[in-house]
C-alpha cells in the first residue's frame, strides 16, 4: 500500500507532554556514593508508636479522592494510539496535540459526577489530502468512549483548514449512524483494533 505521506514530521516521544512516568537512564554510581549507601543510617516505614495520635474522628483520606478528567489525561489517552499507515503514535505525528482538546465544562474536584461533560479533540492530519482521516478520527473516538466514564460525551473533529475535505470528514465523524456501521464492519474493526493495541 502507498503512503499519503511516506515522510512525516516526526516528534520525539520524550518532548510529548505526559503526566505518565517514563523510564530513566540508570545512573552509573561511583564507588564512594556505593559506600555511603551501605554505611547510611537504617530507614523504617513508619516511627514509633507513642508519636502517633489517634483520634476517632472521621479524617478525609485525600489519597483515595477522585480526580478530575483533564485535558492532559485525555490526551495520554489517545496520543499512544498508533498511526494506520505509520509505525508511530498520534502523539509523535502530531496528529493529537493538547492544546487542540477541548473539556466543558471545566474540570474541578467539585463537580458532580453526574454532571454531563463534553470533551472535543481537533485532530491534525500529516497531510491535507490524507486518505485516513476519518479512521484515525474513529479510532480517537473509540478509544475514549472505552476508557471514559460514560457521562462524557466525545466528539472528534477535524482542524479547520487542515485537510482538503475537513467538512465532510467532519460529517462522517459527527454521523453516530455512520459510526456505528462503521464498527460492524470487520476490515476497519481490524484496523481499529491493531491501532489500539499500543494503548496504555
Amino acid at each position: 500500500m502507498d503512503k499519503d505521506n511516506a515522510n512525516p514530521t516526526i516528534l520525539n516521544i520524550t518532548e510529548l507532554p505526559t503526566r505518565q512516568r517514563r523510564k530513566g537512564r540508570r545512573v552509573q554510581k561511583t564507588t564512594d556514593s556505593k559506600i555511603a549507601e551501605i554505611l547510611r543510617k537504617p530507614q523504617y516505614p513508619s516511627g514509633p508508636f507513642y508519636d502517633v495520635s489517634w483520634s476517632d474522628d472521621t479524617e478525609s483520606d485525600d489519597e483515595f479522592t477522585a480526580e478530575p478528567i483533564d485535558e492532559q489525561e485525555v490526551y495520554d489517552l489517545i496520543s499512544t494510539i498508533s498511526d494506520p499507515e505509520h509505525p508511530l503514535s498520534l502523539g509523535q505525528l502530531a496528529v493529537v496535540n493538547l492544546p487542540d482538546i477541548h473539556i466543558t465544562p471545566s474540570p474541578s474536584a467539585s463537580a458532580d459526577p453526574n454532571t454531563l461533560t463534553q470533551v472535543l479533540v481537533k485532530i491534525t492530519p500529516t497531510i491535507t489530502h490524507c486518505s485516513l482521516a476519518t479512521v484515525i478520527g474513529l479510532g480517537v473516538r473509540v478509544r475514549l468512549e472505552q476508557a471514559l466514564p460514560p457521562n462524557y460525551r466525545v466528539d472528534v473533529l477535524i482542524k479547520e483548514g487542515t485537510h482538503s475535505q475537513d467538512d465532510q470528514v467532519n460529517k462522517q465523524l459527527a454521523d453516530k449512524e455512520r459510526v456505528a456501521a462503521a464498527l460492524e464492519n470487520d476490515t476497519l474493526k481490524g484496523v481499529l483494533d491493531n491501532m489500539l493495541k499500543t494503548c496504555v
